[in-house]
């Protein structure tokens, strides 16, 4: 048995910060390590130590093995955990760290190995009688095999980094032309996120649910499960939406499944926290064997919330050789949890991720609320990591009353400078189906319907933004500070400010009359009161109701947040706009800010509607542009490698 006194986090964001916390409960010294551009969040601050390694791309920082390993001798870490993602499920460090005479917090070896490789896994679990879903997990990963095993398994299908999770080296393939592409990517994709190409194919069920059970291991054998979380709410192949208890779970199918999670942990020689995850086929009312996470889940406050149980204290004590001292029946669930994940990416725009800094962020304190942040006011979202801004996990006595306690919190947490899902939110946490608990995985794509709420009320923000310039302007005034301000000897003519929402100019026209003010929408006038004005607030009362908006300002405009009404960003424009350079016909332009990661066409090649252009990656998922038409290529006007704002013109094509 050892003891640990240092542990070194090689992670980053709220996971690291989550680690940082139960050190601190425990008297254990924590060591962050760093890239250069995430200096300054949260985590760094928080640990006891904090290293800067590498540069900003996750290949020369905290992928970078050899280095994290001299970082921990170098500071005295008796420890490594490595969080989740990253280096989580990599044997490779696991052995490293070994090696080296370093606690790895995590599983053995030989668990991570069998379990690192889904197509062993699947192998092994076939072996102890657990339901395996049909595919390929075969060693020959030749992308002609790969394509002639597909099309015996059949479509649709799914192809996954056997090394991967979160998404990352996956590919729904619905036709066969798709294919050969798609393995290309996902291999891509895989390499890029985990080192490792290889991939599994399997039959894709078209109505699941995705159910895990915790599970908990320690040195002597013992293995338990820690209860159930349903994660079937998905975008992308990742998480939007946890909770436990599931919706659909009885106790017979908890006692069934929860028997193959411990069964599957024990044929593994388990130790330490994992995962296995079930798809649960909605029609058939069969579950078939996914995967074990051999690492510390995402949602694993979720378990926490409802148990009780500090899960990385429990990983901690586990590596340092104590005994489980929890039986399986002992195990009991106290009332419901929720997590959402709010990340920065548009669901407007097929959820893809954006950049931008955090101009605001904030949320009020509730009983059974827990937050767990990545940033603070200040920070930046970046393309190099994943764009998670929080996770936020509530707890209540009734799945009903949880769901409701989501709602509240939805509501009021401010979240400004950037484009969120958090409007996506508030609407999901209040569907009726997700209510009830009627979905699966499609039902996002399928079913689900976003409504642009704050559309419906951009008058009310634009007269919040309106006053709020206006009040600045009254008190920069010099002189004559009894006119009100925006006086004019006409009049007859309002006046006018001058914004952009999204790609729309538009002007805002008005008239002060004393203390209130008139506004023209159209044909519509709305009549205003300023009722205060704060650097951070402006409470206005518009008609007969009053609406108080959080406020953050910056160079390009002002950011507003109001609770019953949502979030939008209006930017400021100039009286007279310099005529603005149009998107010409057949330039292929980046959706988002990105990473060129391969360029597939050359100056005079021609290219048919549908051909693969370019290839794109953002926060660590990969996006192929495709030609919107026939034509010849003219001039491209980046190169491999590069960085690229969003909107930058990648390269233009001549039609035919």
């Amino acid at each position: 048995m050892s003891t640990i006194n240092t542990i070194l986090i090689a992670n980053r964001g709220e996971i690291a910060s989550r680690v940082i916390r139960t050190c601190k409960k425990m008297g254990i010294r924590s060591i962050a390590v760093h890239s250069p551009i995430d200096q300054n969040l949260p985590f760094v601050h928080e640990a006891d130590i904090a290293v800067k390694i590498g540069d900003n791309a996750p290949q020369t920082s905290y992928l970078d093995q050899e280095l994290i390993i001299k970082t921990a001798k170098e500071f005295g870490a008796d420890a490594i955990h490595p969080g989740y993602g990253f280096l989580s499920e990599n044997a490779d460090f696991a052995a490293l760290c070994a090696k080296n005479n370093i606690i790895f917090i995590g599983p053995n070896v030989e668990a991570i190995k069998a379990m690192g490789s889904k197509s062993e896994a699947k192998v092994l679990m076939r072996k102890n009688k657990v339901p395996t879903i049909p595919g390929y997990e075969g060693l020959n990963q030749d992308t002609a095999h790969l394509i002639s095993e597909a099309k015996k398994v059949g479509f649709p299908l799914l192809l996954k980094a056997t090394a991967g999770g979160g998404g990352k080296g996956m590919r729904v393939v619905e036709k066969e032309k798709e294919l050969a592409e798609s393995i290309e990517a996902a291999k891509r994709e895989s390499l890029s996120a985990f080192g490792n190409d290889e991939l599994i194919i399997e039959k894709y069920i078209s109505s699941g649910r995705h159910i895990e059970f915790q599970i908990f291991g320690d040195q002597y054998g013992h293995a338990i499960h820690l209860l159930e979380r349903e994660c079937t709410i998905q975008r992308r192949h990742q998480k939007v939406l946890e909770e436990s208890p599931s919706p659909v779970m009885n106790e017979k199918l908890r006692k069934t499944m929860g028997e193959a999670a411990v069964n599957a942990a024990k044929a593994l020689n388990y130790d330490n926290a994992g995962t296995v995850e079930f798809i649960y086929d909605y029609n058939t009312k069969e579950f078939f064997f996914l995967e074990v996470n051999t690492r510390l889940q995402v949602e694993h406050p979720v378990t926490e919330a409802i148990t009780g149980l500090d899960l990385v204290k429990m990983q901690i004590e586990s590596a340092e050789g104590k005994k489980l001292n929890l039986k399986q029946n002992e195990v009991n669930g106290n009332g419901y949890a929720i997590e959402f994940r709010l990340y920065a990416e548009d669901p407007n725009n097929d959820f893809l991720p954006v950049t931008g800094k955090i101009k605001a962020f904030q949320y009020k304190p509730m009983d059974g609320l827990r937050v767990e942040s990545a940033i603070q006011q200040g920070s930046d979202i970046s393309i190099y990591y994943d764009p998670m801004i929080a996770k936020i996990i509530v707890h209540d006595d009734t799945r009903a009353a949880a769901m409701r306690k989501m709602g509240s919190v939805l509501d009021n947490m401010v979240c400004l400078g950037t484009v969120t899902n958090q409007d996506f939110l508030k609407q999901l946490v209040r569907n009726e189906s997700i209510i009830k608990g009627n979905y699966n995985t499609h039902f996002l794509a399928e079913q689900f319907k976003l409504d642009d709420q704050t559309a419906q009320h951009q008058a009310h923000f634009l007269i919040a933004a309106t006053l709020k310039l206006h009040q600045e302007r009254k008190q920069n005034q010099l002189f004559l500070k009894q006119i009100p301000g925006g006086w004019r000897n006409n009049h007859y003519r309002p006046q006018q400010e001058y914004v952009t929402i999204g790609d729309e100019r538009m002007i805002v026209k008005y008239r002060q009359k004393e203390n209130d003010f008139e506004f023209y929408f159209h044909d519509n006038t709305l009549k205003a009161t300023l009722i205060s004005c704060a650097n951070d607030e402006v409470k206005v009362r518009i008609h007969d109701a009053t609406y108080l908006f959080t406020v953050a300002q910056d160079e390009e405009g002002i950011h507003l947040h109001q609770s019953t009404l949502g979030t939008l960003s209006i930017k400021r424009a100039d009286r007279f706009p310099s005529r603005e350079k149009e998107v010409e016909k057949g330039s292929c332009t980046a959706p988002m800010p990105s990473q060129v990661v391969d360029i597939l066409v050359k100056p005079r090649e021609k290219v048919n509607e549908g051909d693969p252009l370019v290839i794109l990656s953002s926060m660590k998922m990969e996006n192929t542009i495709y030609a919107s038409e026939n034509g010849v290529v003219e001039e491209v006007f980046t190169q491999n490698g590069e960085n690229i704002e969003a909107g930058f013109t990648i390269l233009k094509i001549n039609p035919n």
